[in-house]
């Protein structure tokens, strides 16, 4: 799994809609430049390979031509039913045919279909009698714009999401290797021609003719060779995005310029993350915006999730003069997030929040979905609100300052992602956590494809009354761990997690709904990782089976008595248990400790 490269921050779509690019090639030096090549257009189904295509030839006065169509024509018969009466192998190679016909045929706008580019013979052709565009469009954009059409066979059957997952996961790595790169996404369709033409024409005119990708406005600088990715949080009528990729935490002064014109920032953060010279990156990008802000620092770790800490906070942006306009900044890691987020909420009966996420548990979970909150001596998480941001700034590069320890807890909530519903995701995982581990393009992967599953279930069910719960795998058992070490360093939240997972896989096999082999699977990921899997692994006195019960009842997913469990009948395949028995976890617990 990989992302394509890119040398500018994702788009806000919030601000792109008007964006024209900048001194563009004429449509007559685009054509000469051209000479007999084709432009390809290749992406995934629902990319908007026709609708942009059609557009795009107009504007450059070629004709028009939809593989698709070409195949169905030549068949007498719909692409669904070549699938049904031939089998798709059969249909790759009558595709391969006509897109090679098609691309000796002279100049052109081609539009591919989904798999076309996948055939490396396909690719050569495109590579000798034409350029390839790859248009890009994340996976909620592409669900939305698939989910009514009944002519995509590889999506006709099972869950449409999780395949379409698994299709852009597969087939991004190839598209990466396209000429252009432009991102579709939910605007008009002349603006992405407008962006097509642009990135076409510096493709055109550029010495190298490497990969080139349609900027955005801001463009500050980036690293070199660094990776972006965005993904939209799609609530009905409270969308935000999620930047991901390092050097966000420099732009904080242009986002929140493109958010809130005008807005007064209070970053609350923590002692840690200040002293590691976030605060100071994000203050400067502040001051160089002109955006006056304040700044409220906290003890770290999760015993400051308390009604002390939560008056500090609120108190504080209330002697700052935070207004209903202004913006509270949650700097940190997931402590920061519930902390602030919560103060938010509840100042002047809600204020904004942006989460800028230091940690990778809070960037693939805590930050995303508006669930804020203190602990209680009782329970974790027992007070709080649904607050959702309104922007996320994921800088990946603040990842690298964390001890290893920090970046393998939270990598026990990446690999929760696999587990409750992404079988591919875990594949992924077992040949590649190193990658995710140790930082670079396996990372941002990681973030983005947790972030991507993450928000599509908050987008179904914002308040956890569905299978929103699910993303509580693990943490019923976890969150009773982390209660028992009295919120401490000895057990850290996504440690208990990695705890929480694999005692529910082996309570999932002791009611017979999951294999052995499979609890066996996913202790052995976890522990390569370095993460604990009993719960003899927590250094320390824990309480009894008794006390650990106690605990357990406590748990926000508790209902009228009744014990809730996220369990499991496989690898990717987790679903909420109801009325679980207390006698039941109680000699579970009792044999594993």
């Amino acid at each position: 799994m990989q992302t394509q490269k890119i040398v500018q921050p994702a788009e806000d779509t919030r601000t792109m809609t008007t964006v024209r690019p900048h001194g563009q090639l004429p449509a007559e030096d685009i054509l000469a430049r051209l000479g007999t090549r084709a432009v390809v257009l290749v992406g995934m189904p629902g990319a908007g390979k026709s609708s942009v295509g059609r557009r795009l030839a107009k504007r450059l006065g070629l004709p028009f031509v939809d593989a698709d169509e070409e195949i169905e024509r030549a068949a007498c018969m719909s692409i669904p039913e070549i699938f049904a009466r031939r089998g798709e192998a059969e249909f790759r190679e009558g595709e391969k045919r006509v897109v090679a016909r098609l691309l000796q045929s002279g100049p052109m706008v081609l539009a591919t279909g989904g798999g076309a580019f996948m055939s490396a013979e396909t690719r050569a052709i495109v590579a000798q009698y034409g350029i390839s565009i790859w248009l890009r469009a994340d996976l909620h954009t592409l669900l939305r714009r698939v989910k009514k059409r009944t002519d995509r066979p590889l999506l006709a059957q099972g869950d449409p999401a999780a395949k379409l997952a698994a299709l852009l996961r597969h087939r991004s790595p190839t598209y990466a290797g396209a000429d252009v790169v432009v991102d579709s996404r939910d605007v008009a369709h002349d603006v992405v021609v407008d962006e097509v033409v642009a990135a076409l024409g510096r493709h055109l005119t550029s010495p190298d003719r490497g990969p080139s990708t349609m900027p955005v406005s801001p463009a500050p600088s980036v690293p070199p060779g660094a990776q972006r990715s965005a993904v939209r949080v799609d609530l009905a009528g409270r969308p935000y995005d999620i930047l991901i990729g390092p050097g966000l935490l420099t732009e904080t002064g242009t986002h929140v310029t493109a958010l809130r014109k005008g807005a007064r920032v209070a970053i609350v953060t923590d002692r840690n993350v200040a002293a590691a010279g976030h605060m100071a990156t994000v203050e400067a990008s502040l001051d160089a915006a002109g955006i006056a802000h304040t700044a409220i620092v906290v003890e770290p770790g999760e015993k400051t999730k308390c009604w002390a800490g939560l008056q500090q906070v609120v108190e504080g942006l209330i002697a700052a003069r935070i207004e209903r306009r202004d913006l509270v900044l949650a700097l940190g890691g997931g402590v920061v997030g519930d902390l602030a987020g919560f103060s938010a909420s509840v100042l002047r009966r809600g204020v904004d929040v942006v989460q800028a996420p230091t940690t990778l548990l809070s960037q693939v979970d805590s930050s995303v979905g508006g669930k804020t909150g203190i602990n209680s001596p009782q329970g974790k998480n027992l007070v709080g609100t649904f607050h959702q941001p309104v922007l996320v700034l994921a800088d990946t590069g603040a990842l690298d300052t964390l001890p290893a320890r920090e970046v393998t807890a939270g990598y026990a909530e990446v690999v929760k992602y696999g587990l409750i519903g992404d079988h591919a995701l875990f594949e992924w995982l077992e040949k590649d956590f190193a990658g995710v581990l140790n930082g670079g393009p396996a990372r941002i992967e990681a973030v983005a494809a947790s972030c991507l599953a993450k928000a599509a279930i908050v987008a179904r069910d914002e308040k956890e009354t569905g299978d929103r719960a699910l993303l509580n795998l693990g943490h019923t058992f976890g969150h009773a761990l982390e209660a028992g070490a009295g919120f401490s360093d000895r057990l850290l939240h996504g440690e208990g997690v990695a705890i929480g997972m694999a005692l529910a896989f082996a309570f999932s096999a002791r009611l017979g709904l999951c294999s052995g082999q499979e609890v066996t699977r996913v202790v052995h990921h976890l522990q390569a990782a370095g993460l604990p899997t009993k719960i003899s692994d927590v250094p320390g006195e824990l309480p009894d089976t008794d006390g650990l019960m106690t605990l357990i009842s406590q748990d926000k997913k508790v209902s009228r008595g009744a014990l809730t469990f996220i369990l499991v009948k496989g690898i990717g395949q987790a679903f909420v248990a109801r009325d679980v028995d207390p006698a039941e976890v109680r000699a579970f617990l009792a044999e594993v400790r």
